[in-house]
């Protein structure tokens, strides 16, 4: 599909809309959605930003950036889901749970069909937080223009948006927890101060997860760092961990959802 075809397929259905309220994470799919409709569509558009521990602080800037640049109708909230013990205790369908937080709180400031930036990749894994979207009459309009994720990172290229286009896939800090263990702000807020510690000194190494196990807290790298680096950052880790309570496990190669138990038999 060319540039021009899946920018008019988007559109298109974006245009079916009176009005959209996206939800944006500050990620590339939900960025290049709100920016394409708020400048392309007929539909009324307004943008929704849930401000969370979950949520790295670097996203929250880049949403307020192009907010302020691209004059988005634009609305900060609390999605709660930090209240939610269903959400805490980090069971296997936790995005469940904090999608349903997320659409509630959107649902209570504005009466608009609420979009997600989900493309049609998500749909071949377990996603949850879909479950969700269906329950509270979220629309996809990524999905139902027949993107993928490529097609979304062309869409940034094409528009000039080199930040966006550069963007790795980063789910939200919780994704980092082994599921089981509880989340909190003071782990979600040492994993967010672990990866940009390390992501300024690996930029080699995307994608870079901070997991933490019940077995410690693991380093993953798409490129794990050899000799005198490797033992740098080892005894970087030791000194971070140790300071917060925690054993350090080591780095090790990148595993996508390795922190992600989920019953087989579920």
């Amino acid at each position: 599909m060319s540039k021009p075809d899946i920018q008019a397929r988007l559109i298109s259905v974006l245009d079916r809309h009176a009005g959209l309220a996206i939800a944006v994470s500050g990620g590339v799919d939900s960025m290049v959605l709100a920016f394409v409709a708020g400048r392309y569509s007929r539909a009324r558009v307004s943008v929704v930003h849930a401000v969370s521990p979950a949520v790295p602080a670097a996203a929250t800037r880049r949403v307020e950036a192009y907010a302020a640049r691209e004059k988005w109708a634009f609305r900060s909230i609390d999605a709660g889901e930090m209240a939610d013990p269903d959400y805490l205790a980090n069971p296997a369908n936790r995005c469940f749970y904090c999608k349903s937080n997320l659409y509630s709180a959107i649902r209570a400031v504005t009466p608009t069909t609420i979009a997600s930036g989900t493309n049609l990749d998500d749909l071949d894994d377990y996603r949850p937080g879909l479950d969700a979207a269906t329950r509270h009459g979220v629309v996809h309009p990524f999905v139902e223009a027949g993107l993928r994720k490529a097609d979304i990172y062309a869409l940034a290229r094409d528009h000039g948006l080199d930040d966006l286009s550069a963007l790795p896939a980063q789910p939200c800090l919780a994704s980092r927890i082994e599921t089981g263990i509880m989340v909190d702000p003071d782990s979600l807020k040492f994993i967010e101060m672990v990866e940009s510690d390390l992501g300024a000194v690996l930029p080699a190494a995307t994608p870079l997860r901070c997991r933490l196990t019940a077995s410690g807290v693991f380093i993953e790298c798409g490129e794990v760092p050899e000799g005198r680096a490797m033992q740098h950052i080892d005894e970087h880790l030791t000194r971070l961990c140790a300071a917060s309570g925690r054993l350090y496990g080591g780095i090790r190669p990148y595993r996508r959802g390795s922190a992600f138990l989920r019953d087989p038999a579920s």
